[in-house]
């Protein structure tokens, strides 16, 4: 069930967004448009709820509910910079809005970027475990919370590799063809 309710999650995102963006710069309407965008991370609430209750009831804590918790730890930490990047795009192509800013692609700015994204995956984690770590002391019996503590695993050494990858750009910068 926690699975469907994350996909569940996943598309209303995206149908909020969608249709907030649509109200406010294809039917110039921005107040309904930014009640709609409010929507959209209230899902991950949603979201929250259904897996603390389903927890809460007995349920021997599985995979899809790390999955969860992963899902609204991502969702919160890059959530707000994915609807600028929509509303960014939108606004350009419904309301002679600027061309949106294409990310640098070389150098220490590219590298600073990164650093910035890894920050996102940082917080992205930080919220994730924590949630991880309450479910298991809410749950109180690590013959249930075996899987949510796998997580907690995975989502560190994805961190850590990720932390790998973004330290690259900074020791071996990446330099335009025409600098080579």
């Amino acid at each position: 069930m926690i699975v469907q309710l994350i996909v569940a999650c996943e598309v209303l995102f995206w149908v909020f967004l969608a249709a907030g963006l649509v109200a406010r710069y294809v039917l110039r309407r921005p107040r309904v448009g930014a009640v709609l965008l409010v929507g959209a991370p209230l899902v991950d609430l949603v979201l929250l709820v259904a897996t603390t209750i389903d927890l809460h009831s007995g349920s021997v804590a599985s995979w899809s509910h790390g999955l969860a918790a992963a899902y609204i730890g991502f969702s919160v930490a890059f959530g707000h910079s994915i609807i600028r990047w929509a509303d960014a795009r939108f606004a350009h192509r419904f309301a002679d809005g600027p061309a949106p800013v294409r990310p640098p692609r070389y150098g220490m700015a590219r590298a600073t970027r990164e650093w910035r994204e890894f920050g996102k995956a940082v917080i992205a984690w930080g919220i994730a475990c924590g949630l991880l770590v309450a479910a298991i002391a809410l749950v109180d019996d690590p013959s249930r919370t075996e899987a949510l503590a796998d997580w907690i695993r995975t989502l560190s050494v994805a961190l850590g590799v990720w932390g790998l990858i973004t330290l690259s750009y900074t020791v071996f910068p990446a330099r335009a063809k025409s600098d080579r």
